[in-house]
Parts: C-alpha cells; structure tokens; sequence
C-alpha cells in the first residue's frame, strides 16, 4: 500500500513530465492552485491520463472536474479514494 508521501512523490512526477508549469514541481506546495501555476486545461487531461497510467486506476466521471487536479492534495485525496490508499 502507498503512504501519502509516496503517492505526493508520484503525482509530482506526473506533474513534471505533463502539466507544463511555470515552475519546477519540488517548488510548489500541495495546496497551490496548479491552474495559477500553469497548468491549462489540456494539460491537466494529459495529467489525468498520466496519473490513471501511473496509479493502475480510472478517474470516476464525477471526478472530472476542475476542482479535483487544481491542487497535489485534491489530486492525492481523489487518487486515495480511488486506490483505498
């Protein structure tokens, strides 16, 4: 089972390779709004593509909103629920 730690540790990992921010991933805190940091829409879905090849998992179609990837922690509370980390 992953800890919180290494599921942050992953999603940043996915961040790096396709949410194209303006700053490097290690420098953004889990709450920063990752939109303000950057991230467009159409990266956020190559980021929610990455993430569900990452994880093993599939995004739940309430899940497809704004609000789950605007943050680490909103994306790692959504990635938990869907892995029963």
């Amino acid at each position: 089972m992953n800890t919180a730690e290494e599921i942050e540790d992953k999603i940043r990992g996915v961040l790096r390779d396709h949410a194209r921010l303006s700053k490097p991933v290690d420098q953004i805190d889990l709450t920063t709004d990752l939109y303000q940091a950057g991230m467009t829409s159409h990266a956020s879905v190559n980021v929610m593509l990455a993430l569900e090849g990452a994880f093993d998992i599939e995004f739940a179609d309430h899940m497809l909103k704004r609000s789950v990837f605007t943050s680490v922690a909103s994306i790692r509370d959504a990635v938990a629920e869907l892995t029963h980390a």
